[in-house]
Parts: C-alpha cells; structure tokens; sequence
C-alpha cells in the first residue's frame, strides 16, 4: 500500500515510491483540465438556445460549442502560464468573462 504524499508524518512528507504519470494519468489530469471549459461551453450554448437568445444567423451549436471550447481553453492555458499551477480563481473568473463575451458575439447579440 502506497502512502498518500500530501499526509504529514511528523513534520516531513511521505514519499511515493513511483511519482512519475502514465499515459492514462496524463489523460485524465488532461481532461480534467479541460473540463470547466467544455462544461462552460454546453451550459452557455444551451442556454442561449432555451432562452431564445441565438439570431437566425447564428452558427450551429456544434460550432458554438467549439469555438467557446476553444477560447475558454486558451484562458485555461494562459492562466497556468501566468500563474504556474492550475485552478486559480483568477483564472476561473476570466474563463466566465471571455467565454460569455466570445458567446455574446457569436449569437449576435451586439446587433440588438
């Protein structure tokens, strides 16, 4: 049984025996990285689509969806450039401004 690193022992850290990251913990560190920008990115296109809020020029969802995706990855990429170390507040809040406004102008809603 492998003790968890993060327990203190008197003062000192328990060491794991193996630290390094297989391929299928760096899927998962990799998903779960990206996880809020996609969850931001459905949550704000379906809204705009239950709400009525998409013109009739809009692109199609899936687009939608990919391109929020998108810049809300970049922030996320950003954010851990800027402050080294994922999961900052920070960051969590712009990836809410950039993706709401890259949504905003996507729907069309600045012609309004």
């Amino acid at each position: 049984m492998v003790a968890n690193y993060k327990i203190r022992s008197r003062g000192k850290h328990l060491r794991c025996r193996d630290s390094r990251m297989g391929p299928f913990d760096f899927l998962l560190h990799l998903a779960n990285f990206a996880a809020p920008a996609l969850g931001l990115a459905l949550l704000l296109v379906a809204a705009a689509r239950l709400l009525g809020l998409n013109r009739p020029a809009a692109p199609p969802a899936w687009a939608q969806v990919a391109v929020v995706f998108a810049a809300g990855l970049a922030v996320l990429g950003v954010g851990l450039w800027w402050f080294g170390r994922d999961g900052k507040m920070v960051t969590y809040g712009a990836l809410v401004g950039v993706a709401a406004t890259v949504q905003w102008l996507l729907t069309g809603a600045w012609r309004r």
